[in-house]
């Protein structure tokens, strides 16, 4: 059972000041510089996937936290799936999905839904992640270890890449998910040290380095990945401290996107950060010895993930291209 004042912390956001851009450095070319502008992809695909998600009744990041990339990646014809329910038991001051104190019980078909949709969609690569579940002892890690063994024994070809959150620091129940040995292991950091209490609700900064670091050294998966907004106040120091820490605790691919405003109750964006900014972060990244850097405004810690970890398994470098370097074009 979860006490109350775990919800106290939740980040107290002013509805008055909110709804306000930090000034185009384009000068009068809009509210949002070209950089954050995309084009409306065309083509039946799109609403193929999203026929296939509703035939099988799941959630997904993509939809319940208003992800700018969704229309791109559906007409990709792949989704990222939100396990778990479509409320989560934190209300993060960046994050859309709905906020509650008593989420439904996890529905005992949906690792098998998942499988089939996998399966229908033609998934090469599945990035799967999850609410918060603070009102389960597991956090939820018995559950996201049975969708792995439903997608693995539908789709033996399918690699798996899980999005987690930290299961309050449980390592017994990290077990749950690593044992299953999903090829990606991801666990986002999210922002920098100094701002992660107005950013995140409960999370901490060292739990997050402590859950990346314990899943690397467990072996298990292939490449451990993390990643952060930038936009939201940080400074460029502060970024580059928080991808040594990164590299310290393990990670293999780290992505950088863009902060972008899903509703006015959340944290409003501070500065518009340059396509080029995005560059001098993926350089130091390499320059550390990280893996695989994706860094660009519209980059998502799910955004080409499959593409991401096949460069990876290869040792190979991302090249730039367009919509693949999370560029507006």
């Amino acid at each position: 059972m979860i006490e109350d004042d775990v919800f106290d912390s939740r980040p107290a956001v002013k509805l008055k000041v909110l709804n306000k851009l930090p000034e185009n450095p384009e000068g009068a070319h809009g509210r949002f510089p070209s950089w954050l502008h995309r084009q409306i992809p065309r083509g039946g695909t799109l609403f193929k996937t999203d026929a296939i998600v509703k035939k099988y009744r799941l959630n997904t990041v993509c939809e319940e936290a208003k992800c700018p990339n969704r229309l791109h990646c559906y007409s990709q014809k792949t989704a990222t799936f939100l396990a778990l329910g479509s409320a989560c038991t934190r209300s993060c001051g960046f994050c859309d999905i709905d906020f509650t104190r008593q989420p439904l019980a996890p529905s005992q078909d949906e690792p098998e839904r998942i499988a089939l949709s996998v399966q229908e969609l033609g998934l090469k690569h599945v990035v799967i992640t999850m609410v918060a579940r603070d009102d389960l002892s597991d956090g939820g890690a018995a559950h996201m270890a049975e969708i792995i063994r439903s997608v693995r024994k539908q789709n033996p070809d399918c690699t798996i890449e899980v999005l987690t959150s930290d299961f309050n620091g449980n390592l017994q129940a990290m077990d749950l998910v690593l044992n299953e040995k999903p090829e990606v292991f991801n666990h986002n950091v999210e922002t920098v040290r100094a701002m992660t209490p107005r950013v995140r609700h409960k999370a901490t900064y060292d739990r997050t380095l402590s859950v990346l670091k314990y899943a690397k050294e467990s072996g298990k998966p292939s490449f451990v990945k993390s990643g952060l907004m930038v936009g939201l106040g940080e400074t460029e120091d502060q970024v580059l401290e928080t991808l040594k820490d990164l590299k310290t605790a393990g990670c293999d691919i780290v992505t950088i996107g863009h902060y972008l405003q899903a509703d006015r109750r959340k944290l409003m964006v501070k500065t518009f950060v340059a396509p080029e900014q995005f560059k001098r972060y993926e350089e130091y990244g390499y320059g550390l010895g990280i893996g695989q850097m994706y860094s660009g405004p519209f980059v998502r810690s799910s955004f080409n993930a499959g593409e991401i970890a096949m460069l990876a398994n290869h040792d190979l470098p991302l090249k730039p291209s367009g919509n693949r370097f999370g560029t507006g074009s």
